[in-house]
C-alpha cells in the first residue's frame, strides 16, 4: 500500500480533525461551480458514485442510506402524527424520499439554495430522486433561513435541517436565532432534527448545538449516533428538540412498517442509538 497511484484517489484532508479519507476513483464524471460551492462528481470503483461539495464526502450510492434514515425516521416517529415536514437542505433528495415512505405525511416542502446540488443528484443518483414527484412534496431552490423566519406560526409538525457542516451556506444553520424560527413554526410537540456533526471529532460543536436549542426555549432533546463511513472518523449524529413536551418513546409498531423499505433503521437499531454512549453522556452532562 506504500505506493499508491494518487491519480486513482479522492481524498479528503480534514485540517480541523486531522484526519484524512480516501475512496479509489475510476474517472471524474461532473463538475459545476454554483453560486455557492463546487459541486463534484466521480465514479469510484466500490462505492458506486460519490458527490463532493467544496472538497467534501457528501453522498455515495453505497452508503448513504445510514445518514438519509437516521435523520428521517427517528423523528417522524417520536412524533404521535407528523402531516406536515419540512427539509431545509437536502438538495441530494435522499431525506425527501425517506420522508414520503411515511404514509401519514401531508406535505413535504424541501427548500434548498444550490439548485445544482439537485441536479446533480437527479443525474447521477436518480434513485434518491424517485418521489420528486409525489402529489404531497414541493421542492424549493431558494434560502431556506429566510423562509423558516418567514413560516406560519405553528405551522409544521417537523423540521428537518439535512445540511452541510457549519460553514458556508450552512453557517446560518447553527445559532440561537434560526433555532428560535424553527420553534415559532412548529406546533406544540413538534420536532426539529439536524445533522450534529460527529461526537468524537466534533463534540464542542454539539455541546454548543444542543445548548442554543435549550436556551431558545426547546423543552427536551436527544442526540442519536450512528455509522456514516464516509464522514470524518465514521460516526456521524443527529440531535432531535423537541418544543413543549419532553420525548415519550416512539411509535415501534409504524417503524417496523418502515423498516421493510430501509436498509439500517428499525425499531431495534432506534433503540439502541437512544443509549447515549458514556463519553457523550459525560460531556452533555458538563453542561
Amino acid at each position: 500500500m506504500a505506493n499508491l497511484d494518487q491519480s486513482k484517489w479522492f481524498t479528503e484532508i480534514s485540517d480541523r480533525d486531522g484526519s484524512a479519507f480516501s475512496l479509489r476513483i475510476n474517472k471524474k464524471l461532473d463538475e459545476k461551480q454554483s453560486p455557492f460551492q463546487k459541486v463534484e462528481m466521480f465514479e469510484t470503483t466500490d462505492f458506486g458514485n460519490l458527490m463532493i461539495i467544496d472538497g467534501c464526502t457528501m453522498v455515495s450510492t453505497r452508503e448513504n442510506f445510514f445518514y438519509h434514515e437516521m435523520i428521517s425516521h427517528p423523528a417522524l416517529l417520536a412524533h404521535p402524527n407528523p402531516k406536515n415536514v419540512v427539509i431545509i437542505g437536502g438538495g441530494d433528495c435522499g431525506t425527501l424520499r425517506e420522508v414520503l415512505k411515511h404514509p401519514g405525511v401531508e406535505t413535504v416542502t424541501q427548500i434548498d439554495i444550490d439548485e445544482v446540488v439537485t441536479q446533480m443528484s437527479l443525474k447521477y443518483f436518480p434513485e434518491l430522486c424517485e418521489s420528486n414527484n409525489d402529489t404531497r412534496a414541493t421542492v424549493m431552490f431558494d434560502d431556506g433561513i429566510k423562509y423558516m423566519r418567514e413560516a406560519a406560526s405553528e405551522s409544521i409538525d417537523v423540521v428537518i435541517v439535512d445540511g452541510t457542516d457549519p460553514v458556508g451556506p450552512g453557517e446560518g444553520l447553527f445559532n440561537h436565532a434560526f433555532y428560535t424560527s424553527c420553534l415559532n413554526a412548529l406546533r406544540p410537540g413538534g420536532i426539529l432534527v439536524q445533522q450534529s456533526e460527529s461526537p468524537l471529532m466534533h463534540m464542542p460543536l454539539l455541546v454548543e448545538m444542543r445548548e442554543a436549542m435549550l436556551n431558545v426555549g426547546f423543552n427536551d432533546l436527544q442526540t442519536l449516533p450512528f455509522p456514516q463511513p464516509i464522514y470524518p472518523s465514521g460516526l456521524w449524529s443527529v440531535t432531535l428538540a423537541r418544543k413543549s413536551q419532553a420525548f415519550n418513546g416512539f411509535r415501534e409498531a409504524d417503524a417496523e412498517q418502515v423498516a421493510q423499505q430501509s436498509e439500517y433503521y428499525n425499531s431495534g437499531i432506534h433503540h439502541g442509538a437512544l443509549a447515549t454512549p458514556n463519553f457523550m453522556k459525560r460531556a452533555f452532562d458538563k453542561k
